[in-house]
This record gives structure tokens, C-alpha cells and sequence, in this order.
């Protein structure tokens, strides 16, 4: 049972002496090939030092929110890591998976830690996982951050898939070398949730390559069911639980094979399409039958999606629009509305991205949908003037190339600013 939070000065105080002397310990949890049982990785796993009046990690890190301090906390816990690998001179082939807290992505290196943290991502290989309950909270920060993760060529994990079934629409635009499964997966009865949440992770790791991991195997039962499911790895009791790492370390037999690093975004939705497909000629007649046409493919689509519209400026998202927009954010994880002075909450439930007036993105109409089996997009820049009289004139790209749409749709979310506060 967790122990209380206490939130009075001497709390306070202890934190504060925590994380000045970098007291923060850790345990490392073996990840193994489930064909052979051979150890393949392990999972660093934050410890709060002994007597502390912080239960669990989950409690420091409660304080660490509370405090303003997540940032420092999350970089002294992989210090503890970093130290430990090399302490026992871990192979470069046998991977350290380091949970990382999506708002602390962007946090710089304290100092005192710099030397430490190059020394070892410069002899180890790590993963950094992050868990799927973060992707809705600021999809803008974390998939910045994780840009930044693949720049330094560390692989990308996503922690607790199926914990919450409607950020599954948003695996996809993540792009992760390994994904999790969450533990009730493994361990609890078959449900057609559960087949259903294992079809799209199926679905994506035989798109990208993903590497399907099993967490809570404690059980043979729980090995052949994270087998079923499709996972060639494996995590929990069954194999060992949390402890130093073993003196006695040596290269994995059968190294990971990670998906290869995607490429970055492009600069617009359309720019993006272009170069694979060649555009018609349409009238805005058309595209807005063709919109709605597509935001109605996500109240008819099974489970939520990601709905990224431009409207080139606020001016033409509507009251009709946003009455329209609020009612698809309902079923929906993510709604955006991207346009010159849009404001950051045109409506409910509904995220605003207000353009620079030289952005390319002003002259396009986009709407792109992604979910757990449902891809498309409509992408249109604005052609030549029409002559007076006539309607105006796009040059148009609709496409259900999942590839394509997730790249359509990165290009937009990497204008989503951060969420404030």
C-alpha cells in the first residue's frame, strides 16, 4: 500500500536535500527474448533511497510536479543509470531502457552531470521509453522532444500501450522502435478490447518493423499469451525482478534489431504529398464536400482518431466550423485547427495554432485524419488567381497512403505550440 504524500516543509526540505545530493538510487529489471529466455536488455527503474518518506518513484515524482522540479529529478535518475552502466562496463549491444517524463524532454543537463551522461551515451546504447498516457497531454512538446531523441540516435520505446485504448491513434505519428504492452494485456482474460488493441499494435509493428515487448510476464500462461500476441519480448518477475545490475555481463547473443530512424517532417502537408503523387486541379466547391466528407469518416470510424485541419486563417473557421469542430473533438484524441491569429482554443476541446503570416502553411487547406484503421488526408495549395467571375482554383492530393498520411500529419503537428502551464 502507498504511503501518504506528505506535503508540509519537512518534505520539502528532504526533497530538496534528495536532489542535491543526487540521492536517487536504481534497479535494473531484465528484458529477454521470449523464443530463448536470453537477456537482451534490462529496464532501469528509479529507487527512492531507503527510509524515505517517499513510497515509489510515482510519489517523488508527484512532489518533483508539485516543486517545478521534474526536469532535474528526471536527469538525476538517469545519472543513477549512466553511473551504473558503466560501473559494470555494460556492452554497447546489450541496451539500458530509461523512462523519461515527456515535460522534462527538453530539460538541459545540469552540469555536474554533463560529463557523466557524455560518457555513457557515448559506450552504451539506450532506449528512452515514454509511457502512451503522456501522448495526449502535449502531443507538440513530446513529439519535439522525441525529434531531438532521434537526432542523438537513441531508440524510442512506448511504455503502457493499452493502458488508455484511445491514444492509439497517436502510436503511429510516435513512430517507436519497441512498443510495450501493458501488463493487463498479458494478465487478464481476452476481452475484443483487448484483441483490439493487439490487432493495431500488430498492425503497426508489421507497417514500421516495431519490436512488440510484453510487460507483467510472471507466469509460463503469460508467456504464451504475450507470445499470441505477437511480442518477441518480454519483462517481469517470470524472468527477474529489480535488482543492481549483474557483474557478470556480456554481449547479447542476438542484438536488437531496432526499426530504422524515420526521417524528419516535412515543411507542409502539401510539399509532403507533391513529392509522391501529382496534384489535380479543383474548385473550394469541392474541397469543402470533400472535407466534410473526411470529418464524417471520424465520427463513422472505430475508435478515436487525430483529426489536423489549416484553414489558411481564423476568418474561415467559422461559428458553423467550431460548432461542427466541437462536436467531432467528442470522438476524437486530438482536434487542431492551424491558421493565421487562431486562437489557442477556437473552441472546445478543439487545440489552436496561430500561423506566422510568411508560414507556407497560409496558403494550404489541409484536413488529415489518422486512426487505428482509418488514414486519409485532402491537401491543397492555392493556385493562380482565377480570372473575375470564376471560382477559385486548388491544386489538390487525396490520398489513404498511410505512410503519406502520417507524414502529412507530422508536418502539422510540428506547428502545435506547447501547451502552457
Amino acid at each position: 500500500m502507498r504511503k501518504p504524500i506528505r506535503a508540509g516543509p519537512e518534505v520539502r526540505d528532504e526533497f530538496d536535500e534528495l536532489l542535491v545530493s543526487r540521492g536517487v538510487g536504481v534497479a535494473f529489471q531484465p528484458i529477454v527474448e521470449l523464443s530463448t529466455g536470453d537477456v537482451v536488455g534490462y529496464e532501469a527503474l528509479a529507487r527512492p533511497p531507503a527510509g524515505s518518506s517517499f513510497a515509489d518513484p510515482a510519489a517523488l515524482f508527484a512532489e518533483a510536479y508539485r516543486r517545478g522540479r521534474v526536469g532535474e529529478l528526471d536527469w538525476i535518475c538517469r545519472a543513477a543509470a549512466f553511473a551504473a552502466a558503466l560501473d559494470k562496463n555494460v556492452p554497447p549491444d546489450l541496451p539500458l531502457f530509461l523512462n523519461a517524463e515527456p515535460s522534462a524532454m527538453d530539460a538541459p543537463c545540469p552540469p555536474d552531470l554533463r560529463d557523466l551522461a557524455t560518457a555513457a551515451t557515448e559506450r552504451c546504447q539506450f532506449v528512452i521509453e515514454v509511457t502512451e498516457r503522456s501522448l495526449t497531454d502535449d502531443p507538440a512538446t513530446l513529439l519535439a522532444a522525441i525529434g531531438r531523441i532521434r537526432e542523438v540516435s537513441m531508440a524510442l520505446a512506448l511504455d503502457d500501450v493499452g493502458a488508455d485504448p484511445a491514444s492509439l491513434a497517436l502510436m503511429p505519428l510516435i513512430a517507436p522502435d519497441i512498443i510495450k504492452l501493458d501488463l493487463r494485456l498479458v494478465q487478464a482474460q481476452p476481452t475484443e478490447e483487448v484483441a483490439w488493441i493487439v490487432s493495431a499494435v500488430l498492425a503497426e509493428s508489421e507497417r514500421t518493423g516495431a519490436l512488440i515487448l510484453a510487460e507483467g510476464v510472471e507466469t509460463e500462461r503469460h508467456v504464451a499469451v504475450a507470445r499470441a500476441m505477437g511480442a518477441t519480448l518480454g519483462q517481469g518477475w517470470f524472468f527477474g525482478v529489480p535488482a543492481p545490475l549483474p557483474d557478470d555481463l556480456v554481449a547479447s547473443r542476438r542484438p536488437l534489431r531496432l526499426a530504422p530512424i524515420p526521417p524528419p517532417p516535412a515543411d507542409t502537408p502539401f510539399s509532403t504529398a507533391v513529392a509522391h503523387r501529382s496534384p489535380v486541379t479543383s474548385t473550394t466547391e469541392l474541397l469543402v464536400a470533400t472535407s466534410r466528407h473526411l470529418e464524417h469518416e471520424v465520427l463513422r470510424s472505430a475508435g478515436k482518431a487525430v483529426l489536423l485541419s489549416s484553414f489558411q486563417n481564423a476568418t474561415r473557421f467559422t461559428p458553423a466550423t467550431r460548432r461542427r469542430y466541437e462536436r467531432l473533438a467528442r470522438r476524437t484524441v486530438l482536434t487542431t485547427a492551424f491558421g493565421r491569429d487562431m486562437p489557442a482554443e477556437p473552441g472546445r476541446r478543439i487545440r489552436g495554432a496561430n500561423l506566422h503570416p510568411d508560414d507556407p502553411l497560409c496558403d494550404e487547406w489541409a484536413v488529415v485524419v489518422v486512426g487505428n484503421q482509418l488514414s486519409a488526408a485532402l491537401v491543397a495549395r492555392a493556385a493562380s488567381a482565377s480570372a473575375p467571375g470564376e471560382p477559385a482554383q486548388w491544386e489538390v492530393i487525396i490520398t489513404h497512403d498511410r505512410d503519406l498520411v502520417l507524414a502529412a500529419a507530422k508536418s502539422l503537428l510540428q506547428r502545435l505550440p506547447a501547451v502552457q502551464g
